[in-house]
């Protein structure tokens, strides 16, 4: 019943709104439904904002806490779910998101619906490759944002092949890779200074990201190593001093939000921006998580840990590749794990990366969110 009277009011809500004329050259920017300024939306806003194009656009972001817009003077900012929200989702020209618009949300005619995804390539298989996995709700909203959607973006050749068949969708692919990773092409060592002063660590502290994907049945903890030995067979595999920061899922924030581990690990998971912790890291420890192909881009060192890998593969998301097949060394265990650093050979490493990239068509050339402006200019000309 509740459901029901949910869905009423925002059909009313949107029906409403529909009766305002959509406004020329706004552009409605959304990450994860409002939950972050993050991810490939905010790094098509910063290009904006960067060329002072926020003279030519009215920029609006959707944020479930829009107070901290993130001292941004050049847009405005709207709560999600509130009067103004269903406003500006009616009124603007383009629509930008990074996941799926809600279901409440129907297109105008006149309405152009930029879908970025999260990702620029994907170990789990996803959509109707995921099958059964997903559940009968998830698939509806998918297909609903899948017939409103006018552009797609891909970071790579494989990318674009799994869209065209896992997807609902048969429109237009961008192949311009993935905004988010322009920052990760050219390594920019102000940004990473100011990324390790936020997080009040020393320039010559070196960095490893553990990253693991959300699982269903999340754990008490999501450290099953031990971290001094891990930084310790760091420290004498590759040099330096090293900080373990921990980046969970996002949808772990508030659950982790105020953990904290040691006094060599940092809790970051409340860290909105991933990419940047990603151009601060010096090593990448992550499971089945997208981001070790967002990282490859860098060419430095990424290890999987996965001693849950039968049992994920099997209830949770079946792989669109073996692990054998990928170029990031892999272990089961801390053991194996503490070999893999002592063994780590960069060349050997540079090499089967190339080839890797090579073979999945990469787009990344650090030009994708030039490349998504230029089609906005397009649209709103």
């Amino acid at each position: 019943m509740k459901e029901l009277i949910k869905r009423t009011i925002l059909h009313f809500l949107m029906t409403f709104f529909s009766v305002f004329k959509v406004k020329k050259s706004k552009l409605l920017f959304m990450s994860y439904y409002g939950g972050q300024y993050s991810c490939n939306p905010k790094y098509i806003t910063e290009y904006l904002l960067k060329h002072d194009l926020h003279k030519k656009f009215e920029i609006v972001w959707v944020l479930n806490k829009p107070e901290q817009d993130r001292n941004k003077p050049f847009f405005r900012t709207a709560k999600a779910m509130s009067l103004r929200y269903f406003y500006h989702l009616a009124t603007a020209q383009v629509v930008i998101t990074n996941h799926r618009l809600p279901n409440h949300f129907k297109k105008k005619d006149d309405q152009y619906y930029i879908q970025t995804w999260h990702s620029s390539l994907r170990l789990k298989q996803i959509e109707k490759d995921a099958g059964k996995a997903l559940p009968d709700n998830y698939i509806e909203l998918a297909k609903h944002d899948s017939h409103m959607c006018n552009l797609l973006l891909s970071g790579c050749a494989k990318s674009t092949e799994i869209f065209k068949r896992s997807f609902w969708y048969e429109g237009e692919i961008l192949e311009s890779g993935t905004p988010r990773n322009d920052i990760l092409v050219t390594p920019q060592l102000d940004l990473v200074n100011r990324v390790k002063l936020k997080l009040n660590l020393s320039p010559e502290k070196k960095v490893v990201l553990f990253a693991p994907t959300f699982r269903n049945k999340q754990k008490t903890t999501p450290l099953e190593f031990d971290v001094d030995r891990i930084l310790t067979t760091l420290k004498q595999a590759f040099g330096g001093e090293w900080v373990l920061l921990v980046k969970l899922h996002p949808h772990l924030t508030e659950m982790y939000r105020h953990t904290d581990f040691s006094k060599n690990v940092r809790n970051v998971t409340a860290y909105e921006d991933t990419q940047e912790l990603l151009a601060c890291a010096d090593i990448l420890i992550t499971d089945y998580s997208s981001l070790m192909f967002d990282f490859a881009i860098t060419e430095r060192p990424c290890f999987l840990y996965t001693p849950d890998i039968e049992q994920y593969t099997a209830s949770e998301r079946k792989l669109y590749f073996q692990l054998s097949d990928l170029p990031f060394p892999s272990a089961v265990n801390e053991e194996e794990l503490l070999v893999q650093f002592d063994r780590f050979n960069k060349q050997d490493y540079l090499e089967k990366l190339a080839t890797f990239l090579l073979a999945t068509g990469s787009f990344e050339e650090g030009k994708a969110s030039e490349k998504v402006v230029e089609r906005i200019h397009q649209i709103c000309s």
